[in-house]
């Protein structure tokens, strides 16, 4: 999960927006980080610039986020991990990761959004998901993914809807791999053409809940709620 959500008010698309950046800003300092500033040789950095650029962040600030997380300014980066595990409405078994600066905000504040559902433990639910490499990348022919898939090394892909593409044209899909082989697969995805823009550990629910309309509406709102958090980055729901 962690999709961004439409509004159709002007003013919600621009609260929406300011989230995104604020999640991207974060990926991106901490991707520099972990693997250092050059792009080339760090595949988590290079998708974190590819989905700002994708979500028309300025060259400026993306530049200012590399060297903010490299150490190469005053301001030194200083979020830190946190993992919550739980249930949506519906027994639907949720995972989210947060980044933050400020934990004593973040726990408070993801306890409230949980009240709809239930907060569980640490290992309440991670066992329901596999630890996987997650990769998301769009190519701009109608590339076929299981073939690409294939050849970069993937475990696993599951092709974007049609209505997650920009044309019909094009091809996009998630690929899993595993958590050692994240790395390469990336870079064979991009060296043969495919624009990678999540390159990253993450969850991969082993089963699915399938809910009734009404069911899902509720969970999505919940969702909806977790997500649009400034300090949520990823949120995985085991949702069909």
């Amino acid at each position: 999960m962690g999709a961004q959500w439409k509004h159709s008010v002007k003013s919600e698309r621009s609260k929406v927006q300011g989230a995104l950046f604020s999640k991207l800003a974060k990926e991106i300092s901490v991707a520099a980080k972990m693997g250092g500033a050059e792009i080339g040789s760090n595949p988590r950095l290079r998708a974190a610039v590819e989905a700002a650029k994708k979500a028309s962040m300025t060259r400026d600030t993306i530049e200012r986020n590399i060297k903010k997380g490299a150490g190469l300014l005053d301001e030194k980066v200083t979020y830190e991990t946190l993992t919550f595990e739980g249930f949506a409405p519906h027994k639907v078994p949720v995972i989210v990761e947060c980044l933050t600066d400020n934990k004593n905000r973040t726990n408070p504040a993801l306890r409230v959004l949980f009240r709809k559902g239930q907060l569980g433990n640490s290992g309440a639910v991670a066992w329901m998901f596999d630890r996987v490499g997650l990769i998301e990348a769009t190519h701009a022919e109608a590339k076929d993914p299981e073939e690409a898939a294939i050849e970069a090394g993937a475990q696993n892909v599951e092709p974007f809807a049609k209505d997650d593409l920009g044309r019909e044209d094009q091809a996009g899909a998630t690929f899993y791999t595993d958590v050692t082989d994240l790395n390469a697969v990336s870079n064979a995805l991009t060296n043969s053409g495919w624009k990678v823009t999540t390159s990253e550990l993450g969850f991969k629910p082993k089963n699915l809940v399938e809910l009734a309309p009404d069911q899902l509406q509720e969970v999505t709102e919940f969702l909806q709620a977790i997500d649009e958090n400034d300090d949520v980055h990823r949120l995985y729901a085991a949702l069909r």
